[in-house]
């Protein structure tokens, strides 16, 4: 059986100026907001998704990449 690499970074890009940053995603809770760097938007998950990675990142939540339910 192998064991599933959880990648810990993604680039969450902000629907509202299109900024991109890299960030580390934890490992022990979802991440509901988040602040854009450039605009200083707000985001929150989109419907249906558990968290701003999951919405917004170019990988999803380690949760989610392990086959597991987010936040609960």
């Amino acid at each position: 059986m192998s064991e599933i690499t959880v990648v810990l970074e993604s680039t969450i890009t902000c629907p509202q100026c299109s900024f991109s940053a890299i960030e580390t995603m934890p490992t022990d809770s979802c991440q509901w907001f988040y602040e854009c760097k450039s605009c200083g938007s707000i985001l929150k998950p989109l419907p249906g998704a558990c968290c701003v990675f999951c919405s917004y990142g170019t990988v999803p939540c380690p949760p989610i990449q392990q086959g597991d339910s987010c936040c609960g």
